[in-house]
């Protein structure tokens, strides 16, 4: 597939990685410019763009780029065909990583928002993994306890072609529902960054609790100040299993 993915920071630049590896055709863009991606991304073969070219004649489009900002690239979208799948990977820290946004924090779910903004459908993936177990823990397909990935969509083909891609970086692909359902792999719910497998995920996704989770979100800064310096990835993970006990 012809790929785009329009942000090169940790998630952006590792799934851009993954998928020219699978033998992908994979542009990354980022709105500083083609020389802010950085080498090692595109050691893979993955070619630096310009963002307003990087969006042409593409079949999916990855954005990796902070939650909020869609509106930015509504103009750049006009001109993207119907048919060109949106995958949108970022997630609602307010206060955090973004400024409060009335709208999400009134109950509109991350990627409906997101959806607006940008003036088109978009598919929820790949947000519910940390980067570091996204560029770590990518397994064949059948390998004994591969992880899984959850995946919201309102179109069923895009939310197929979204799973297959997952499928491509290592992860078992989970169909989640539509995208009004993509808020039970929202942070901090049971099914975010705690490293489940196929068999695991489905009953951590009904487990989710809008409240609870935002709490539990937010109480982010206090849980990692409790974690020893220089936290690994397990620390992590174990962090976030640990809040839903």
């Amino acid at each position: 597939m012809k790929i785009t993915v329009i942000g090169a920071g940790a998630i952006g630049g590792n799934l851009a990685a993954k998928l020219s590896t699978a033998g992908h055709d994979v542009q990354v863009a980022d709105a500083r410019g083609p020389e802010a991606v950085r080498a090692e991304v595109l050691e893979s073969e993955a070619r630096a763009a310009d963002l307003a070219d990087a969006v042409q004649g593409r079949d999916v489009i990855v954005l990796s780029i902070p939650f909020g900002v869609a509106g930015q690239l509504a103009d750049l979208f006009a001109s993207v065909p119907d048919e060109t799948v949106v995958i949108d990977t970022a997630n609602y820290y307010p206060g955090m990583l973004s400024e409060p946004i009335e709208a999400v924090d009134n109950g509109q779910v991350e990627s409906v928002y997101t959806a607006e903004l940008l003036g088109r459908p978009v598919v929820k993936a790949w947000n519910a993994a940390l980067a570091e177990t996204q560029r770590t823990k990518g397994v064949p397909a059948g390998t004994p306890g591969r992880l899984a990935i959850p995946v919201a969509g309102d179109s069923e083909e895009a939310r197929k072609v979204a799973m297959s891609l997952v499928d491509d970086t290592g992860f078992d692909p989970y169909d989640a529902g539509t995208l009004t359902d993509s808020w039970r792999q929202q942070p901090n719910s049971p099914a975010y960054c705690t490293e489940l497998t196929l068999d695991e995920l489905p009953t951590a996704l009904a487990a989710a609790d809008r409240a609870k989770d935002a709490a539990i979100r937010d109480s982010l800064p206090e849980r990692f100040a409790a974690l020893p310096a220089n936290p690994t990835v397990d620390d992590v993970v174990e962090m976030n299993r640990a809040a839903h006990r």
